[in-house]
């Protein structure tokens, strides 16, 4: 169990380090991150409230799409994050700006290596799933979509979300769209063997 938490706390912590970090680089990010800039830029509280506040939102939603019960115990992982994202954001790197497009590059490319690591490791532990995962699941489940389809409708109406906030969209968004899932798939292979074998021990 201790094995199943420490993987858990830390692949939501470095998750809300990737986060962070294609925030920083100012090059685009994610589509669920860009809304959540947006929001925080236009109507106040910080980028991890309104993950938290989104979290909630989609929880209900996905509770409501596949006509179930809300999974509750994911607020713990909504809470998780973005206490990560606002720890990162606004203890550690805020006064942090990468000025040349070398480091903006380093910084995304980094960010979502970070994310693909904190995905993975969190994923191993079987707890309750991210909502903006979860809702991928649900409009799976409830339409028999594929799940590369039903990722791309969240990612799609959190990216329109995004651009009348005018969140941070860029060339980043369109790579981390595209690259995310394939890096979370091929980090996933050693992360789920290290897993194993600490569990074993």
């Amino acid at each position: 169990m201790k094995i199943r938490i420490l993987f858990y706390l830390i692949g939501l912590f470095l998750m809300g380090f990737g986060v962070t970090l294609t925030i920083k680089a100012d090059l685009g990010a994610g589509a669920w991150d860009a809304l959540n800039v947006g929001l925080s830029t236009k109507i106040g509280l910080t980028v991890g409230s309104w993950v938290i506040i989104i979290g909630i939102v989609l929880m209900f939603l996905n509770a409501f799409i596949v006509r179930g019960k809300p999974k509750l115990l994911a607020l713990a992982t909504i809470l998780l994050i973005g206490f990560s994202v606002d720890f990162w954001l606004l203890v550690v790197l805020e006064n942090f700006q990468f000025e040349l497009l070398i480091y903006k590059v380093f910084s995304l490319i980094g960010g979502i290596v970070f994310i693909a690591i904190g995905v993975a490791m969190y994923l191993q532990t079987k707890f309750p799933a991210n909502p903006i995962d979860q809702l991928m699941i649900s409009l799976h489940e409830r339409f028999h979509l594929n799940f590369m389809v039903s990722k791309t409708i969240g990612e799609v109406c959190a990216l329109i979300l995004a651009f009348f906030l005018q969140g941070p969209i860029g060339i980043g968004t369109i790579i981390i769209t595209f690259l995310i899932g394939p890096i979370i798939q091929y980090i996933n292979i050693p992360v789920s063997k290290r897993y194993e074998m600490l569990l074993k021990r």
